[in-house]
């Protein structure tokens, strides 16, 4: 094949696929969504999150990652984040609390989240921000997990260690996950019992979540948290209900569930407030 015909083919494929986005000032918003192939910032006018006073029974680590997120925001040094532990106990709600928090006071914090399985432009994304030196960068991973033939968590490690180019200063990144170590601990004893080094077969992606410098841990809740929860949305809402009729109702609820969490107290107090004909 002629070098010509290879210079012709090359063109029409470049003509053909679509340019990248121009990177954003970051002034169009104070939140970001990252997509990939072509690489764009998708900026989110109004991001889905609840008042940092209404997240009830985490008050650990709602003060802890607060602390860390403020101390970020305002140039100094801070960790990164992992969020663990139980569904619908508000890891994710609480990282864009506290976003909304640092930008209540003004500080130039922009959140920006990546999926799991964009994982692999994240040099790319790393790139952008690291330009943008008057912004400092709340990275967002949601959901994050790995199963035994997953390599995303490699481009993990760029963001966590920074590689041999460093993890630009202006960003830190902040994940949440059901499990402790990223991988089921069912994979986790599976991959020591058949591998050649135990020690060394997982090693690697368990030692993972190791380079986060802040491990905070979300339980079940408490029927009287959950409670908490529910009488709180209330007050915030101005939904009126006797106390008695109001727990029976909420109790109730929970019981068809199965669970107790955060994520129940909302859906009731959605229920609630609907029957009442108030908005949410």
């Amino acid at each position: 094949m002629s070098k010509n015909l290879l210079a012709r083919i090359a063109g029409a494929l470049e003509r053909m696929a679509p340019p990248p986005a121009p990177a954003p000032t970051f002034t169009e918003a104070s939140a970001y969504v990252w997509h990939p192939d072509p690489d764009r910032l998708e900026p989110v006018e109004t991001v889905n999150r609840v008042d940092l006073v209404q997240l009830i029974g985490i008050d650990r680590a709602k003060d802890t990652l607060l602390a860390n997120t403020l101390q970020f925001a305002r140039g100094h040094a801070a960790n990164n984040a992992l969020l663990w532990g139980s569904r619908g106990m508000g890891k994710s709600s609480l990282v864009k609390s506290v976003h909304a928090e640092a930008v209540a006071q003004g500080l130039p914090l922009v959140l920006v989240e990546i999926a799991r399985e964009d994982l692999g432009s994240v040099g790319r994304l790393l790139a952008i921000l690291g330009r943008a030196q008057d912004r400092r960068f709340l990275l967002f991973s949601d959901d994050l997990s790995f199963s035994h033939d997953d390599t995303q968590y490699k481009s993990l490690k760029a963001v966590l260690d920074g590689g041999i180019s460093g993890r630009p200063a202006n960003v830190i990144l902040y994940a949440t996950s059901n499990r402790r170590h990223l991988m089921p601990r069912d994979m986790i004893d599976n991959e020591r019992s058949t591998a050649i080094h135990p020690g060394e077969a997982v090693e690697e992606k368990v030692s993972l979540s190791d380079r986060f410098g802040l491990w905070l841990g979300f339980h079940p809740c408490s029927q009287d948290e959950y409670l908490a929860m529910v009488r709180g949305y209330c007050e915030a809402y101005g939904v009126k209900i006797a106390e008695d009729q109001l727990r029976a109702e909420a109790i109730e609820w929970q019981a068809t569930r199965g669970a107790r969490s955060g994520r129940v107290a909302w859906q009731f107090f959605t229920d609630l407030a609907g029957r009442q004909g108030i908005s949410v």
